[in-house]
């Protein structure tokens, strides 16, 4: 063979054994790799060596030494390729990041957390339960005595216009009128009456339906939280005491609780609470002592017990809590908002 030729062979050898070696990406792959250029038995450089015995005896010195820079060369390479891949890092040297290390605890996978509103309601039970209050619940959709009759709003009450409920299509299996979606957290009261006797001391929290035009403070849908207590001698005192516990145990000892009065068929007096928290006060529901009229309504005596009723605003108390300004945030879903909390 001539010279110029195994010279010419060695540089090619020595481009192609650099640039696979630089290409892997894997152990796997650089193994492979060294198998096919510096293989003991198989190998480029192993046929290349044997090449440079069929040069002329004056040219074998010229040869050998090309030959030992380009197996220096290419065994350098490899070196270089493996000492890249045992540090982790990717074809073209760009870093993938530390070691993988057995002995480091593990990574907690991101996988969600409560809606606020959940939060929120779970807290709210937690308290009004520290409080001596159990937790009884009702279904959605509900019959006009339940929703109407039993709690005092007469037939002609503005709250039983169609317009102003979410009224069914279709009739209950052993209700005489319509069904609708209740539009009071206080439909579970009349139902914890009916089947338990004094003393009560209930609080309910669920969604319930009006159809209002969504904006910054109404939605159709909402949550409320309805309380009451059932007894003998109960009073607006212990009405206030109640709410002023409740606020502080949720707002903070700076909360202050106004009473406004109002009107609801169900209650007498009724009041609108308001609760002060650093910037003005807000209306957070109403409350007052249950009406003689519904405790008759469930076959108790008005005239042996008395009792309050309260409800309130479970997004209201959410917003105030976090500072939100958009109740309509609470349901479009955002991940970015819900992340918050």
């Amino acid at each position: 063979m001539a010279l110029s030729d195994f010279l010419k062979q060695l540089d090619e050898f020595s481009a192609s054994a650099v640039e696979a070696f630089g290409r892997c990406g894997d152990a796997g792959s650089l193994e492979s790799a060294r198998i096919e250029f510096l293989g003991a038995k198989s190998g480029t450089l192993r046929a290349l060596q044997k090449q440079l015995g069929t040069l002329q005896s004056d040219e074998k010195p010229q040869g050998g030494k090309r030959f030992n820079e380009v197996k220096r060369e290419v065994e350098e390479s490899f070196k270089t390729a493996a000492a890249r891949l045992e540090s982790g890092e990717s074809t073209g040297g760009a870093a993938k990041g530390p070691r993988f290390d057995p002995t480091l605890p593990g990574q907690a996978f991101d996988i969600g957390h409560l809606h606020p509103i959940t939060q929120t309601i779970e807290e709210l039970k937690d308290i009004m339960g520290r409080l001596g209050f159990s937790v009884a619940d009702g279904p959605e959709v509900e019959d006009e005595r339940h929703n109407f009759e039993a709690l005092n709003i007469p037939l002609e009450h503005p709250a039983r216009d169609p317009l102003d409920n979410f009224y069914l299509s279709v009739a209950g299996k052993d209700a005489k009128g319509p069904l609708l979606l209740r539009s009071q957290t206080s439909t579970v009261q009349i139902r914890v009456m009916e089947q338990t006797a004094p003393p009560v001391r209930v609080i309910s929290i669920g969604r319930v339906y009006r159809p209002d035009t969504a904006d910054a403070t109404h939605y159709p849908m909402f949550h409320q939280m309805e309380g009451l207590l059932i007894d003998r001698h109960v009073t607006m005192a212990d009405l206030k005491t109640v709410l002023r516990l409740f606020a502080t145990s949720y707002l903070g000892h700076d909360v202050h609780i106004r009473f406004r009065p109002s009107f609801f068929p169900f209650t007498e007096p009724s009041v609108e609470v308001d609760m002060s928290w650093g910037d003005g006060w807000i209306e957070f529901g109403g409350a007052g002592m249950v009406d003689p009229n519904v405790l008759q309504s469930v076959g108790y005596d008005p005239e042996q017990v008395s009792g309050f009723a309260f409800g309130l605003g479970v997004e209201r108390l959410c917003m105030r809590r976090h500072r939100i300004t958009d109740i309509r945030e609470f349901y479009r879903n955002d991940v970015r908002f819900l992340r918050q909390f």
